[in-house]
């Protein structure tokens, strides 16, 4: 299918053809700003094994990123850390979320999570839980098959 547009600008017209395109979009990685970057980093490794894979810095000591894999998929949690940004983030009444699925047995993940005092909300008829983070970021639960 192609459309013809004709668009003026400056009393000339010019023909825009727009083509439908088949674009096949994959997850890389999803980014989260931070307050604290090492108590992040050990929230999220205690929390659901997530490692760093790499960081960037800036030269100036402005901004660190951290890419935090799960080690069995391409996809990334971006942390990013702001010098110039000390205060606790505003993050409103969204309910974006990252929903991780976890290997072993979810009451004892669960128990766990609940020991630390991270399970923030729980919907026993869904059968699932969610986290926040040390910046109060959601993190949905799943167990493995779900």
């Amino acid at each position: 299918m192609q459309i013809f547009v004709l668009v003026t600008q400056g009393g000339m017209f010019y023909n825009i053809i727009n083509t439908r395109m088949n674009i096949k979009g994959r997850m890389v990685h999803f980014n989260i700003d931070v307050t604290d970057l090492e108590k992040s980093l050990t929230f999220y490794d205690k929390a659901l094994g997530l490692k760093e894979k790499y960081r960037k810095e800036a030269e100036d000591g402005s901004f660190v990123l951290v890419y935090l894999t799960d080690g069995s998929t391409n996809f990334m949690l971006e942390l990013t850390w702001l010098r110039d940004h000390p205060q606790p983030y505003e993050l409103g009444e969204n309910e974006s979320h990252l929903a991780i699925s976890v290997d072993g047995d979810y009451d004892d993940i669960k128990a766990y999570h609940k020991e630390m005092g991270w399970v923030c909300y729980e919907n026993p008829s869904m059968g699932i839980y969610f986290i926040n983070d040390p910046d109060d970021y959601w993190i949905e639960v799943l167990p493995n098959n779900k």
